[in-house]
């Protein structure tokens, strides 16, 4: 059975669809951009800050559903700048360390939602 999965802790959705679901104990994360959830404003101060806060709505979005990123099994990351790709890795690393770190795709595209410059979503386990 689906579950929805809901928090204020991360932005709310701006289409038509939901913050995670849940399915036979994997979550699946929506794609989530620098969007600080307290005034729902894209965070414009530089990209290191907004993969952090990219990371901090994907780690509240798996809270609310059980999980954690020890329990990530595969990411997609959306960049419009893959000359960014060695600061996304190391802000990256801090979550996962070591040869324990999920699946991984990172691809360049020509645009993301409301002009913003990375996107990140997730699979993991209950």
């Amino acid at each position: 059975m689906k579950r929805i999965i809901s928090t204020e802790n991360a932005p709310g959705a701006i289409g038509p669809y939901n913050q995670a679901v849940e399915i036979n104990g994997l979550i699946f994360t929506a794609g989530q951009i620098p969007l600080d959830p307290a005034t729902g404003k894209l965070v414009e101060s530089s990209f290191s800050h907004r993969v952090y806060q990219v990371m901090n709505n994907l780690n509240a979005i798996l809270e609310a559903a059980g999980s954690d990123f020890s329990k990530v099994i595969k990411t997609t990351i959306f960049v419009t700048d893959l000359g960014q790709y060695a600061e996304l890795n190391r802000i990256y690393g801090e979550y996962f360390p070591g040869d324990d770190a999920p699946a991984r795709s990172a691809v360049q595209v020509a645009a993301l939602p409301l002009g913003t410059d990375v996107e990140i979503e997730m699979i993991a386990v209950k």
